[in-house]
């Protein structure tokens, strides 16, 4: 049997995030977005079956044989948590693994825009987390509630599927309800939840209507919900949201969105220059007064361009912005920048101090500021 727990240790010794296993091939590490095979000998169909039946446990394995695929949570002691998707490729067994550190991540400390800060403690509100799968959704969520935990006296309950980072209650009582052990479904503990007293919600990705207009009256009814989407951008989000719905119901969900919505964060993972790793390049949208009116008209092509002109006072950034401003601070090379925007031409300009459109300029100051968090006072 090969020793997983070691191999678990070398992949973060090495900085890695992922790990793969797949039956006659060696285990394979993704290293600053590469995917690279290691060392090790080649994984055997015995060795398979009895690391995942280690790692997943009698219950867990039981599940596999008779669903085929199963996601659960590893830990590997004092070294981190790794977020385990088991399944089969061809009739054999395969894992996929994501490292989840043991220490819960902060806003500053991964250098994440200090607007996240003012966010976190809006009273109440809708805030969706939004990017391609791997792009980091949940670890910029755990710092964001890292951030309430060490700042506010409130009731945070979390709704996961599975468990991935584990928060120790500071300021405040954090309750992690794992689905399938704890909970049969997200939309059964959504409903319960809210007679549970809670302060501010954490629910795994809103994968239907049913969820998706249980989060937004959470939100409308005084709690701080946040979620994800596998979307791109706020243009896409929202639509995403609206059209999960019949066409009938749109303008009514127009309305409910522009009322709960509080932010959308999209990001996406670029290379740092001094290849020391991958920090997120983010676009971050406020539901301000123009906003608001552009969901409810309808008009989500002209989010962006709204972002980009208001943005120095609500402190918003299109994905551009975000690039912009990680280049001219050294941070990425400009040719990760180029290659990751969607709009090059227009990120050319940005770099040049030519502002495409109208809108704000770019600051060269630390993604991380120093800027005082707005201060809003919650109600109970």
């Amino acid at each position: 049997m090969i020793d997983i727990d070691a191999i678990l240790k070398d992949l973060v010794a090495r900085r890695g995030s992922d790990l793969h296993l797949k039956v006659d091939r060696p285990p394979m590490m993704r290293i600053s977005s590469e995917l690279l095979p290691s060392e090790y000998f080649p994984v055997t169909k015995a060795d398979m079956e009895e690391v995942l039946r280690k790692m997943l446990g009698d219950e867990g394995w039981g599940r596999l044989v008779q669903d085929f695929e199963v996601d659960a949570a590893y830990e590997v002691k004092d070294v981190a948590r790794f977020r385990l998707n088991a399944f089969k490729d061809r009739g054999l067994f395969g894992a996929a693994l994501r490292v989840i550190p043991l220490v819960t991540p902060t806003i500053d400390g991964m250098g994440l825009p200090a607007v996240l800060k003012d966010i976190c403690q809006a009273p109440q509100g809708l805030v969706l987390v939004t990017g391609p799968t791997g792009s980091g959704k949940s670890t910029t969520l755990a710092s964001m509630i890292t951030h309430i935990n060490d700042t506010a006296p409130l009731h945070i309950v979390t709704i996961e599927d599975p468990i991935e980072f584990i928060y120790t209650d500071r300021m405040c009582t954090v309750r992690q309800r794992q689905l399938g052990t704890d909970v049969k479904s997200l939309s059964e503990a959504l409903r319960r939840v809210l007679r549970q007293d809670p302060d501010v919600i954490l629910m795994g990705e809103m994968r239907d209507p049913e969820t998706i207009e249980l989060a937004m009256h959470a939100a409308e009814t005084g709690h701080l919900v946040f979620s994800t989407l596998h979307t791109n951008d706020a243009k896409q989000t929202i639509d995403r949201i609206i059209d999960a719905f019949p066409s009938d119901a749109h303008g009514q969900v127009r309305a409910q969105l522009a009322l709960s919505l509080q932010a959308v964060v999209s990001q996406r993972l670029v290379r740092r220059a001094d290849n020391s790793g991958r920090i997120a390049a983010m676009e971050i949208m406020i539901n301000s007064p123009q906003i608001r009116d552009l969901i409810l008209e309808g008009k989500t092509q002209a989010i962006e361009k709204a972002m980009a002109a208001s943005g120095d006072f609500y402190r918003m950034q299109t994905f551009n912005q975000s690039l912009a401003k990680l280049t001219l601070d050294k941070v990425i090379a400009e040719g990760e920048a180029m290659g990751a925007s969607t709009s090059p031409n227009d990120l050319k300009l940005l770099l040049k101090g030519v502002v495409p459109g109208g809108g704000i300029g770019i600051s060269r100051t630390p993604a991380a500021d120093t800027k005082p968090a707005m201060k809003v006072s919650r109600t109970f």
